[in-house]
């Protein structure tokens, strides 16, 4: 009888092997892979289907910080500072504390923004900015706007809601915009390398 078990084991295991193989070209063909971080080319949440404009890598000096993917709904032409729905997920491989972000989130909106349109939204600036936690690496920070709220997440879990347009693309902005953090980066976001 534990003859029986261990073929029948076996036989499990080798359809598990041969479909696992046979699914393997096709899981490849929907995900996008930058310096080992694996992104989808399409994601639903909070009933919006977004699919992948672009991808790639963004250097700080010496250091590879983060892979990243960005997404839109319905459109396929890249339009990150409009009102149209969109999402960006970021993959870090180093350690950053909360208040780093804070401050790298301010000092790129200062700078992007005219002093008045600074001004217009520093309190949801001031309000965002409190949402930031420590990441890890391995972890995943995903900004979105569906037409009706902007969010940020953490791995899964919804850290800031609100509902401001004009925040969500100066937000957009930091890694989208005119003067972004690295034109690299955003140029192979917008699918253009």
């Amino acid at each position: 009888m534990s003859i029986c078990l261990l073929g029948a084991r076996r036989a499990i295991q080798w359809s598990l092997l041969l479909a696992g193989l046979s699914l393997t070209p096709w899981a490849m063909a929907n995900n996008v892979t930058e310096k080992g971080e694996v992104f989808e080319r399409t994601v639903e949440e909070h009933g919006q289907r977004y699919s992948l404009i672009g991808s790639g890598v963004f250097r700080y000096m010496i250091w590879t910080a983060y892979a990243g993917a960005y997404y839109q709904a319905g459109e396929s032409e890249p339009q990150p500072l409009s009102d149209v729905p969109r999402r960006l997920e970021l993959a870090y491989f180093h350690a950053i504390d909360a208040p780093d972000f804070s401050e790298a989130t301010t000092e790129s909106l200062q700078k992007s923004l005219t002093a008045y349109e600074y001004s217009q939204l520093e309190v949801d600036i001031t309000a965002f900015n409190r949402s930031y936690q420590d990441v890890e690496p391995q972890d995943r920070y995903v900004l979105s706007w569906d037409g009706d709220t902007l969010r940020l997440a953490l791995n899964g879990d919804t850290l800031y809601e609100g509902g401001n347009a004009e925040l969500a693309s100066a937000m957009f902005g930091i890694w989208l915009g005119e003067r972004p953090l690295g034109e690299d980066f955003r140029d192979a976001l917008l699918g253009k390398n």
